[in-house]
């Protein structure tokens, strides 16, 4: 009979503790979908002025010199793959148009026996991948996003 009342006794408490809503500092946190993908100078606004002395650029400057040799794992688009007899002229073709149409962007055109291929960019996170990719996608549809050894960003 005890072992029935403290079961029952039991049951009846983890019930009401379910039952009662949990606090706030409990409570998971919530991301606030308007700042996702958002940089904070994004989120910020326009306006804001950035202060750094000359000592500082240079250090940045000597750092990046330094490590321009370096290379790290991060994520390249792949706009052309092939092998037929125009593939060599249409991958130059290519890298000349996205080269003018995205200066800066870093444009590699490779040949690995019997491909000729064109990738985009030296990107460290997909997310920076993703916004490139989605401007590239309509002009070469059968882009692709690929994990890739890239260039050290400058």
């Amino acid at each position: 009979m005890k072992k029935l009342l403290l079961t029952l006794f039991l049951v009846i408490s983890c019930g009401l503790l379910h039952a009662q809503e949990l606090p706030d500092s409990l409570r998971a946190a919530t991301v606030d979908s308007t700042l996702v993908g958002k940089d904070i100078l994004t989120v910020i606004g326009t306006g804001v002025k950035v202060n750094q002395s000359d000592a500082v650029r240079a250090a940045f400057n000597r750092y990046v010199a330094a490590n321009a040799s370096r290379t790290m794992t991060g994520y390249r688009i792949r706009v052309f793959y092939e092998s037929s007899q125009s593939a060599r002229a249409r991958s130059e073709s290519i890298a000349r148009s996205i080269s003018a149409n995205y200066p800066g962007v870093g444009v590699y055109r490779t040949f690995e026996s019997p491909n000729f291929k064109v990738s985009v960019g030296d990107f460290r996170t997909k997310d920076e991948a993703l916004k490139m990719f989605n401007e590239l996608k309509s002009a070469y549809p059968t882009a692709l996003l690929l994990k890739e050894t890239i260039n050290y960003p400058l």
